[in-house]
């Protein structure tokens, strides 16, 4: 069956994979994005497609188009730039989120959110479950993110449970691939750039905090099989349970590029989450889903699309 799709982030490095699925399927997709972190480059092979559009603009504000299922993507998720514009980030959070829902509930669409694991905050449960109800500390620089993305799934529970709207929450872990910006900030980035100019690595804490990385391709998957089921609406963690430290990435890194940067140590960032790994139990049962692509696999895509972007 084909639907009507609104994508919101949809030139985002997750939202536009999205609308290459979904695309692909001969859905009707409307991409919105303000392209704040976005980037038309990442649509422009869609475009002339007479199932695709781009809108310019803002969730913050009420969008009037019909569709019959919304996936409400838009949030820069990186720490440099959420932090950037703390206030912005809240307001793309919650505002999308009401707006959004308020879209579904005209049209009496299905509406999923992309949550994340920032809710749980730094862990003390590990690995995380989705009936962990986190350690977040709501007044440090991470908490427009983490807050944001909290209150964005109350608001969600709230307008299921007092408007019937048909939600679905997919909370998304670290997750790599092409399309990411070059100055994001994030780990993945942040390791393959500096690799490839032959700059420092640079390494915050003494890199035994963990991370598990999902492959784009991989979480894009399971977004779809999220929002296509009836039976489960969330919270849903979706990501990578391999779990290695940032120093064994790193090194990863150093040796798929052949780079002969140095690792430099710098002091780690308040609220850093010292391990992540996602319980995707949930997932498996109710989804049938699991991450295929293995860490190796996914970097030397990645690698091959950031020396590219080096390179021109």
């Amino acid at each position: 069956m084909n639907h009507s799709i609104l994508v919101t982030g949809g030139a985002g490095f997750l939202g536009s994979h999205l609308c290459d699925r979904l695309v692909a399927a001969n859905h009707d997709v409307m991409c919105v994005d303000n392209f704040h972190t976005g980037n038309k480059r990442n649509v422009q092979h869609l475009i002339g497609n007479t199932n695709f559009e781009v809108i310019r603009h803002d969730v913050w504000l009420p969008l009037y188009v019909e569709a019959d299922r919304v996936f409400n993507m838009a949030c820069p998720a990186s720490p440099v730039h959420y932090q950037s514009d703390p206030v912005s980030t809240v307001k793309t959070a919650v505002l999308g989120a009401i707006n959004m829902l308020g879209l579904a509930k005209r049209c009496g669409a299905r509406i999923l959110q992309a949550s994340t694991s920032e809710v749980y905050g730094d862990a003390q449960l590990h690995p995380q479950q989705e009936t962990y109800w986190g350690n977040v500390n709501p007044n440090g620089p991470r908490a427009c993110y983490d807050e944001g993305k909290r209150c964005a799934e109350t608001l969600f529970f709230d307008y299921h449970r007092q408007h019937k709207v048909d939600i679905r929450i997919a909370r998304i872990f670290n997750t790599y691939g092409p399309r990411m910006r070059p100055d994001d900030g994030r780990v993945v980035s942040n390791f393959i750039m500096q690799a490839l100019k032959g700059d420092p690595i640079t390494l915050y804490g003494d890199g035994s905090q963990t991370r598990s990385f999902c492959y784009v391709d991989d979480l894009v998957s399971g977004l779809l099989r999220l929002m296509d089921q009836d039976h489960e609406i969330g919270p849903v963690n979706l990501g990578n349970p391999s779990e290695i430290t940032i120093r064994e990435l790193a090194e990863h890194i150093l040796r798929l590029t052949g780079s002969r940067s140095r690792i430099e140590y710098r002091p780690l960032p308040q609220d850093d989450p010292v391990q992540r790994r996602p319980d995707i139990a949930k997932a498996r049962h109710t989804l049938d889903w699991r991450p295929g692509v293995a860490l190796e696999d996914g970097l030397k895509e990645t690698i091959a699309w950031f020396k590219k972007l080096v390179n021109t």
